[in-house]
């Protein structure tokens, strides 16, 4: 049986961990080098380091951070925001980054998702979609249907269906899938189950979900109900409300295969 991971997101701005809500209303988390060694020692199953201002900035991901982050952890780790050519993945892998993560590159240029997974192997490419909950389609039974897909760091709607996207992005090469919802992200209000079940039915790679982590139940549904791979948190975590190995343990109780 697969296990499942719990996995820490670091979103960086200026070289500190932030958080908000919806994308919006940062505020400081801490150092990311001592929050990785403290996930690392406390269980994590991975981390994701998101450079949030790259894209915008149109510059390249911190490759300095990369390395320093590298020398204190013994567990994977992706990085991402700006990537958007063979040269920067090159970088980042040869800075100790296990994996990199493309959102608006792919959007732009999707043929960018093949040529990554041909130079470089599907499993060191993480696509990330960031969708929110909008009117997209007229039939109202199927939910899923109206997640929109957003590019910019959230700033720019695509017109893009959240599940036809996932799709595409595995069959042109992403050995992984990292499905937000804006629309809970740092509600702690639960993950978006309807959406991350349709994406995980869609596609044959892994799905972690990430937005609207609360308590341990959350993980619970997303893993039980919804089929995730991985579960994606940040202010549960940065904040102190949720500790990893208790999370672990209570997941173990309540019958889901975890890393321990």
């Amino acid at each position: 049986m697969v296990k499942k991971r719990l996995i820490p997101c670091l979103d960086i701005r200026d070289g500190r961990t932030v958080k908000g809500i919806q994308f919006a209303g940062l505020r400081d988390a801490g150092d990311p080098v001592e929050l990785a060694a403290r996930y690392a020692r406390e269980g994590a199953d991975e981390l994701v380091l998101l450079d949030i201002t790259a894209t915008a900035q149109r510059r390249q991901p911190f490759a300095h951070l990369v390395r320093e982050v590298a020398r204190v952890l013994d567990i994977p780790f992706t990085v991402g925001g700006g990537i958007a050519t063979i040269a920067a993945v090159e970088t980042l892998l040869l800075s100790g980054a296990d994996k990199v993560s493309l959102n608006s590159s792919a959007l732009a240029r999707p043929a960018l998702i093949t040529e990554l997974a041909q130079r470089f192997g599907s499993q060191c490419i993480v696509v990330a979609v960031d969708a929110r909950a909008e009117l997209l389609a007229l039939d109202e039974s199927q939910p899923a249907a109206r997640w929109q897909v957003y590019s910019q760091a959230g700033r720019t709607a695509t017109g893009r269906a959240a599940v036809a996207w996932c799709r595409e992005a595995a069959d042109r090469g992403a050995g992984e899938l990292l499905l937000t919802s804006m629309t809970h992200d740092g509600t702690k209000s639960g993950f978006a189950l309807d959406v991350t079940a349709a994406v995980a039915a869609a596609v044959s790679v892994p799905v972690i979900a990430s937005g609207g982590a609360g308590c341990p139940e959350d993980f619970q549904q997303v893993f039980a109900q919804a089929g995730a791979d991985a579960a994606l948190a940040a202010s549960v975590f940065h904040f102190n409300e949720t500790a990893i190995p208790a999370l672990k343990q209570y997941l173990a109780a309540a019958g889901v295969a975890v890393r321990r």
